[in-house]
């Protein structure tokens, strides 16, 4: 005359009364093949909506039967919104009137109400606070194909070609790849003597000088050649002239210093 959930029969509930929450959440995944409830909303939903409601039936201390009767009232009013998509009011009058025939009894089969009348209160309340007071909620997450929308939704990643930009600089390579020969190599050393040449011409800057004086071309005449070496002896000697003028300051203030200075 009662619902009774055909998924586990009353030996087996009995047993999960004596479990923890975390083995009776366990046993569930099991029972509805929940393997991704940890990635998949849905199943994640399925679990806490069982796993409450059957936790909940034990802490009223139900029977094994009246455990049956909750748990098949879950499952039905479920099933009502996943699959028949059943509105709220045509639901919780499936749910008043299962939960009115708990209440009939007859002295002919001498059967007697399943629960009392605060039972009942409770399990009304229990179910409107879970349930039907989110309902909109139950029916937006079993009826609309979210997972759907989210699948069919296209990105589109640009990949830039090399071939549109230059090369990288020879000076920002890694030195990793002068092993494999892609680093330029290093200048030519100069040839011996040459650094002593250098050196030599740096000491003797008026010899340099000169000799670049008398590579004269052949377009340059002799008045051209008189006005050349003027200009620079001219800037030879203001040179000097300037470099003797502070050795002689220099003496001088020596010289001062030395005659003030206390003996």
């Amino acid at each position: 005359m009662f619902l009774e959930w055909t998924l586990l029969p009353h030996g087996e509930i009995a047993v999960l009364l004596k479990l923890s929450a975390d083995d009776v959440q366990l046993k569930f995944e099991d029972i509805f093949c929940l393997k991704k409830h940890q990635t998949c909303l849905k199943e994640a939903a399925l679990l806490d909506y069982f796993v409450g409601g059957f936790w909940w039936a034990k802490e009223m201390n139900f029977t094994c039967q009246q455990s049956s009767f909750i748990m098949a009232l879950l499952q039905l009013l479920l099933d009502n919104i996943k699959d028949k998509q059943m509105p709220f009011a045509e639901n919780f009058k499936a749910f008043t009137q299962n939960l009115l025939a708990t209440r009939m009894s007859s002295s002919d089969t001498a059967v007697n109400p399943l629960f009392d009348v605060d039972q009942i209160k409770s399990i009304t309340d229990y179910f409107k606070s879970s349930l039907f007071q989110h309902y909109r909620l139950y029916q937006f997450l079993f009826t609309q194909p979210r997972e759907e929308m989210i699948l069919r939704m296209e990105r589109s990643i640009d990949v830039a070609n090399s071939a549109d930009f230059a090369a990288p600089l020879e000076e920002g390579m890694p030195p990793e790849l002068d092993d494999i020969g892609l680093a330029p190599s290093p200048a030519a050393s100069p040839p011996q003597g040459k650094e002593e040449c250098l050196i030599k011409n740096e000491e003797e800057p008026k010899e340099y000088q000169q000799g670049e004086i008398h590579e004269i071309p052949e377009d340059y005449g002799v008045e051209d050649v008189q006005e050349m070496l003027g200009d620079v002896t001219k800037e030879m000697l203001a040179k000097l002239q300037a470099d003797f003028t502070e050795r002689l300051r220099i003496l001088e203030d020596s010289y001062v210093s030395s005659e003030i200075s206390p003996v």
